[in-house]
């Protein structure tokens, strides 16, 4: 495999929301980038985010020696791929499309390329089985929107070459992403998993008539929420023992803390509690269209960004 740092030439194989941010930031990042997605529509949904994307990543200091034009839609995966250095698939979340996908890349695909997969849950064991090229393949799950959030979770699969986990933990890195090597596999990964651990309690709260949707929403955003932009979940509750640190919280907390754990219980998604999920989200929308919320979500990030960028760095 060439050097992670001298990527140049990328292919993003679908372009939806998570491809087509995807997209603007290698663009960001001076790279060449060709795209292919099936839908008749998505070269000109991929020219409408890059546009839309471009002045937050110029805010953000990413754009200085790079092109919002260097990129082409090509009429087949097989073509996309065909001199990409590195390729991010973003193929729909069904096993068998991306297993259909992957048949067709094998044969074709550069000896040395990459491929990472954006799924946000499968099994890349389940994905790769069978391939020639089994070992190049890997997970690369970025979170929404890529060109914003800087985590990426990697995950080899079983027949993944150790060497390239390391090489995409090392390209993610040059690129200004900031990755972790998750070390198993497991549905969801890992970060997905923290975030449905939290909404099944936050489910549990509007069933149980503890509180409504927006006030669930808002003891996070409000809250907690906002120390996890700075630190995560150990090293916040680390700084809460005060001057014994995690010890100290520990010692104090550790009995309440299993006294809740063992009051938690897993809602069902029925058709009623979906209702009321549904009706509570509309409510606290207060009839403003996604695109709307969308726009208020990076407005917002964009300054967080830039408290936390050397954190992140």
């Amino acid at each position: 495999m060439m050097e992670a740092g001298a990527v140049k030439r990328v292919a993003v194989l679908g372009a939806g929301t998570i491809g087509g941010s995807w997209v603007a930031w290698f663009l960001a990042r001076g790279m060449q980038v060709t795209v292919w997605d099936p839908r008749a529509e998505a070269a000109d949904f991929v020219r409408r985010y890059v546009a839309d994307a471009w002045p937050a990543m110029a805010r953000l200091g990413m754009t200085a020696d790079a092109s919002a034009d260097a990129w082409r839609f090509c009429a087949t995966a097989e073509e996309a791929v065909g001199d990409a250095e590195f390729v991010q698939e973003n193929a729909p979340e069904r096993l068998a499309t991306k297993r259909e996908l992957y048949a067709r890349l094998d044969p074709v695909m550069p000896a040395d390329t990459v491929l990472a997969s954006s799924t946000s849950g499968l099994i890349m064991s389940e994905m790769q089985a069978g391939l020639r090229s089994r070992a190049r393949f890997v997970v690369g799950h970025p979170f929404n929107p890529p060109h914003l959030i800087p985590l990426v979770e990697v995950v080899g699969g079983r027949e993944t070459s150790p060497e390239v986990v390391a090489w995409c933990l090392d390209f993610y890195r040059h690129i200004g992403k900031r990755p972790i090597h998750i070390r198993k596999e497991a549905p969801g990964h890992l970060a997905n998993r923290l975030q449905a651990a939290l909404w099944r309690e936050a489910v549990n709260a509007v069933v149980s008539g503890l509180a409504s949707v927006e006030d669930v929403d808002t003891a996070i955003s409000a809250g907690p929420g906002l120390r996890w932009a700075v630190m995560g979940p150990h090293m916040t509750f680390h700084l809460g023992g005060g001057e014994g640190g995690i010890t100290h919280m520990l010692g104090q907390f550790k009995p309440a803390f299993e006294a809740w754990w063992e009051s938690m219980t897993t809602p069902e998604l029925s058709e009623e509690t979906c209702r009321r999920i549904v009706d509570g989200v509309a409510e606290e929308a207060s009839g403003r269209p996604i695109s709307e919320l969308v726009r208020e979500r990076d407005e917002l990030l964009l300054p967080l960004l830039e408290l936390v960028s050397k954190r992140l760095q």
